[in-house]
């Protein structure tokens, strides 16, 4: 038989810290509108605060500027073109024009790329408005922290929201040392909380410490959860299952009656044909719920005598049962 092993453990529900996005604008600036509050669900590349920005300004009227520059030089190459077929204009006038004309169109293509990494688009850029700036969350997911006030500064370094990911989260558990043995990364486990008792969700230990804490002699353990309908908040106690890491094989117990001693040594007598036992030499591991761990000498689906041990064994003393090797 299998044997039937869980440890339990208590712990806490945070973000999971791979989709976790903090939020900032890529250039400083006054915020004017905050779009989105504490709590708010919110999509990839949804505005959630709007800049008024120098810098942006700057960088517009450089755009602009090239913008017109390019148009100039178009004009001037054409024209040049058309001075030469008259035969007015030397041929090399051509090639300096040309060079011009394609300077200018790289400038421009520099100030536009500029202006998209802002975050400007180019249905922006036709408006021809002084653009404000949008400050976009980078992924979808439900914002957890906001630091947002109209009417503030805003750089770079200074995060606006924290957005976070919630279908999967993160439940951090101390595993004792004792049962250290028992636990490896992958493991799955199940999840659940006061909250919602029925709701059993299913994850995997992701992570365990190397380091004991010497107070406790607890390691920390990370078990990932899939949290559909976001069931699961940030800061709400869990209990987490662990069933117990069975690793290559099932483990294997027996009945404890099963089990006799002789000689210091632990015996189960195993059926050879229909009346005769041979008695077998096992290694026990733990026992739970009258069942005991089976580590070496049986193997899976061999018949034992379950009772009447102990008759065997006072025949096996008596050197009354073949096959045995003292």
């Amino acid at each position: 038989a299998q044997m039937p092993g869980v440890i339990s453990a208590t712990g806490k529900v945070e973000a999971n810290a791979d989709r976790i996005a903090h939020v900032s604008p890529r250039i400083s600036g006054k915020i004017v509108a905050v779009r989105a509050s504490l709590g708010d669900s919110v999509g990839a590349g949804q505005v959630l605060a709007t800049l008024d920005s120098v810098e942006l300004g700057e960088a517009m009227s450089r755009y602009h500027q090239s913008k017109t520059r390019l148009s100039l030089a178009q004009s001037n190459m054409e024209r040049v073109k058309a001075l030469v077929d008259k035969k007015i204009a030397a041929r090399k006038e051509i090639l300096q024009a040309e060079t011009d004309y394609k300077t200018a169109q790289t400038e421009l293509h520099t100030d536009q790329e500029r202006l998209s990494l802002y975050g400007v688009s180019a249905a922006d850029l036709k408006a021809d408005k002084r653009p404000l700036l949008p400050v976009r969350s980078p992924i979808g997911g439900v914002i957890t922290e906001k630091h947002a006030i109209v009417g503030e500064l805003s750089d770079p370094a200074k995060s606006l929201y924290t957005v976070a990911d919630l279908s999967s989260v993160w439940v951090l558990v101390d595993i004792h040392e004792k049962d250290l043995a028992k636990v490896r990364r992958g493991q799955t486990a199940t999840v659940s909380v006061s909250a919602f008792p029925e709701a059993k969700l299913r994850g995997r230990i992701t992570y365990l410490s190397d380091v004991v804490d010497p107070a406790s002699r607890t390691i920390k353990a990370r078990v990932e959860v899939a949290n559909p309908g976001r069931k699961l908040k940030p800061e709400m106690f869990a209990t987490v299952e662990l069933a117990i890491a069975a690793d290559a094989a099932p483990v294997l117990s027996v009945p404890e009656g099963a089990v006799v001693e002789l000689e210091g040594k632990k015996l189960v007598f195993v059926a050879e044909g229909d009346a005769a036992f041979e008695p077998r030499k096992v290694e026990l591991g733990r026992a739970s719920g009258g069942m005991v761990e089976v580590l070496s000498g049986l193997k899976e689906g061999e018949r034992l005598a379950v009772k009447g041990g102990f008759v065997l064994k006072s025949e096996l003393q008596k050197g009354e049962i073949e096959g045995h090797d003292h």
